[in-house]
């Protein structure tokens, strides 16, 4: 198995080479010398190639650290041909009990390849002129914080934490005291090592579970938020009725919705096409109209306090991340191959990076079409409880 240690191994057997050389003859001291140099220039390249490209973020993933997540290597590729299996069918399975273990399977899938290739925080942004994809990302984290108007130690809800990036970008930036809840045993795991790095341990907790059905008291959270997290539910009534139930009366709820747009139109082919990928390739029970969120929130008992899709201009596109990335793709894709073959990456994480790959491409026909937006803001209120009759 090749490893770092084995690269570091390989270049110092090397430079043994060239000095056992000095004591030949002049000519097969030459020829030796070109061989070494070029196998220096392999050898670090090799080890470039593995050990150092790829990681999105200082303290991210490595690409010689992919892994499945929770599932043991030798699954992987059974794990992965499950879920393509489930999320291949109809819209019917919207009403399947299944639909969050197959979320949970596809994270275990994909959380080291997103936190390698793309960053700590998996969702979208705007892009901004001037700013890196990495502030850009803490801006739109920052302003979800904003809008729910918490202040320093407030207790608030991150629903569907993933690894921490949002939950942490959001307690620096508030020092507000953050509980994330993913159905993800790897990503609690990953985001408890993540905030003890960043030193910010103290403001998050992260709890592993399913966030229809949260282990949390009744009225106990100053603000909640959800970003790009919603769309896995089978239906988001359930989810925001869960919300609901855990926020103090007056407390703020913002999410960012997956939708389709105004310019979806269902008697389209490619529309569709575009749409069914998307669900498909992300692990999704179905997209919603930006029509329908309003609605199911009021059935739960919110009051709409705003909403706004924040991918619409003057907003800059948010796909262009994803067009930007192809050389990566195919970089990272290569890497990922050899590191699949020599037995280092679990085999199917070629498949799962390939599925990616596609997704990629639909959700970029999505934004540049405008029938998909990952960044339908709506900000919700509890209301306040009616006062007691005495």
């Amino acid at each position: 198995m090749l490893t770092p240690s084995y690269v570091k191994q390989f270049l110092f057997l090397s430079g043994t080479h060239l000095l056992l050389c000095f004591s030949v003859s002049p000519h097969f001291l030459m020829d030796s010398f070109g061989l070494f140099c070029t196998g220096a220039l392999l050898a670090c390249g090799l080890y470039w190639f593995v050990c150092l490209l790829g990681p999105a973020e200082q303290k991210g993933k490595r690409a010689v650290h992919l892994s499945g997540g929770s599932i043991s290597a030798e699954k992987v590729q059974d794990n992965y041909k499950q879920y393509w299996s489930f999320f291949r069918q109809p819209k019917e399975i919207e009403t399947a009990d299944k639909v969050p273990d197959f979320v949970d399977t596809f994270y275990n899938l994909v959380t080291d390849i997103y936190e390698w290739g793309w960053g700590q925080s998996f969702h979208f942004s705007p892009s901004i002129r001037g700013k890196s994809h990495r502030d850009a990302t803490r801006l739109h984290e920052e302003m979800a914080v904003d809008l729910i108007q918490v202040k320093s130690g407030d207790r608030i809800l991150d629903v569907g934490c993933g690894v921490g990036g949002p939950m942490r970008a959001i307690a620096a930036h508030s020092r507000a005291n953050v509980v994330g809840i993913t159905i993800n045993e790897y990503q609690v795991n990953r985001a408890r090592l993540h905030n003890k790095k960043a030193g910010l341990d103290s403001f998050c907790e992260v709890v592993c579970g399913n966030f229809l059905e949260m282990p949390f008291k009744d009225n106990s959270f100053d603000g909640a938020y959800s970003i790009e997290a919603t769309c896995h539910a089978p239906k988001l009534e359930d989810v925001y009725a869960e919300v609901f139930r855990a926020l103090k009366p007056g407390s703020l709820y913002v999410s960012y919705e997956w939708v389709t747009t105004d310019k979806y139109r269902a008697d389209n082919p490619e529309h569709v096409e575009v749409i069914q990928g998307i669900e498909r390739g992300d692990a999704l029970p179905g997209l919603r109209s930006y029509k329908d969120i309003a609605d199911i929130a009021k059935k739960v008992g919110f009051e709409v306090v705003k909403e706004k899709d924040l991918a619409k201009p003057p907003a800059l596109p948010w796909w262009t991340r994803l067009q930007m990335g192809r050389i990566a793709y195919w970089r990272n894709h290569v890497l990922v191959t050899v590191l699949a073959a020599i037995g280092i990456a679990p085999k199917g994480t070629v498949d799962v990076h390939d599925m990616l790959f596609k997704t990629a491409d639909y959700l970029t026909r999505g934004g540049d079409s405008g029938i998909f937006s990952p960044m339908h803001m709506i900000l919700l209120r509890k209301p306040q409880l009616p006062p007691s009759k005495s």
